[in-house]
């Protein structure tokens, strides 16, 4: 396939789903990260209780500022998504690069663009990667059927037979001979119809 798939939640509650995951995600991050800077900076014997003040003080900061950014990207995703009326990478690349300009509006129009380059090209990236992971993991596709057999032959339900089969073989069962011992006669059952037809002979 040339795209990955796109199944996401609807729009509505997609901005809350990516709001709570990047708060989520800030905050663990930033938790770990700054519980470490807490530890190193703090003076010997007081280490972990400045790592818990770092964490205390940096990490719901951290995670706001997450949730800001997934919320804004989720929102600009949906809207793109009702422009474009269907969900493919681009929806995502153009989200990124709006959210990296609106957030940095306030320092200057120069600022704000570099920041919606940068968006735009980090999302590709990462929409890149994603194909490409997709590409790799998926399973080889599966032969059709007449591919697995050699030029010739026929598989049921098909013509193509190889020569040499004996009289009366269709595909099927071939022919059998019974005698009906009450009459004498025999009967030829028929690999196409199923049915019993007597013979004389």
């Amino acid at each position: 396939m040339a795209m990955p798939d796109h199944v996401r939640e609807p729009c509505p509650d997609r901005i809350l789903d990516d709001l709570g995951g990047a708060f989520s995600m800030g905050a663990v991050g930033g938790s770990v990260f700054h519980f470490i800077v807490g530890l190193k900076n703090s003076p010997r014997g007081e280490r972990f209780h400045g790592g818990i003040q770092a964490v205390s003080l940096n990490a719901p900061r951290v995670g706001g500022s997450f949730a800001v950014w997934g919320g804004l990207f989720s929102t600009f995703d949906c809207g793109m998504v009702f422009l474009r009326q269907k969900e493919d990478p681009w929806n995502s690349i153009a989200a990124g690069a709006a959210t990296g300009g609106f957030l940095q509006m306030r320092q200057g129009l120069a600022s704000s663009t570099r920041s919606a380059i940068f968006g735009g090209v980090l999302l590709a990236l990462i929409e890149g990667a994603g194909i490409l992971m997709n590409k790799m993991l998926a399973p080889p596709p599966i032969p059709r059927l007449e591919e697995q057999f050699p030029p010739g032959m026929g598989y049921p339900g098909r013509s193509g037979l190889p020569a040499g089969l004996p009289p009366g073989y269709m595909g099927g069962t071939p022919t059998t001979n019974q005698m009906d011992p009450r009459q004498g006669q025999r009967q030829v059952n028929s690999p196409v119809s199923g049915e019993f037809s007597k013979d004389n002979s």
